[in-house]
């Protein structure tokens, strides 16, 4: 069980790295990734929190590393991925997993980027900067999210993690 775990998370941080230089909206120093709220969204429900936040952080480490991100991707994603998770084990619900997304991701994570680009990055952006690029990222993320929540896709993968 463990391992089909791991390889549906490696499958969803593929799907994450490939597609980041793809699908993302410049927004001042920030590369607002919508997808990234996909995976995370999906891997909170189907996988639970800790395979969320993994994905979240690999995917931005990896996204770094190949030069299609930015450092505020690590608190923007991994917040996200944490509620999300959270919210979802609390209320068993794809509303509680998407009110995480948006409110870890939206608000909690845009603050925390702030030092990270005061301090990392050398941006005189504001405290609030962030919160309306990341807060758009997140919202449309997880419209996509639940759009394919809706379809048979979250079932197949369930029934392929069972066994």
């Amino acid at each position: 069980m463990q391992i089909r775990k791991l390889a549906y998370t490696a499958i969803f941080m593929a799907v994450g790295v490939l597609t980041s230089h793809l699908v993302y909206i410049p927004i001042g120093i920030a590369k607002c990734f919508p997808l990234q709220h996909v995976i995370n969204i999906l891997l909170a429900v189907l996988l639970g929190t800790r395979y969320s936040v993994s994905a979240a952080f690999g995917i931005s480490l990896l996204r770094n590393l190949l030069g299609t991100g930015s450092l505020l991707a690590f608190p923007g994603s991994m917040v996200g991925a944490a509620l999300s998770g959270f919210l979802y084990k609390r209320t068993n619900s794809i509303w509680g997993a998407i009110a995480g997304e948006i409110i870890g991701t939206g608000i909690f994570g845009a603050l925390l980027a702030y030092p990270v680009a005061k301090y990392f990055i050398g941006s005189a952006a504001g405290a609030f900067f962030f919160v309306i690029p990341f807060m758009v990222s997140t919202t449309g993320g997880s419209i996509i999210a639940y759009l394919l929540y809706k379809t048979v896709i979250p079932a197949v993968l369930t029934e392929k993690l069972k066994g």
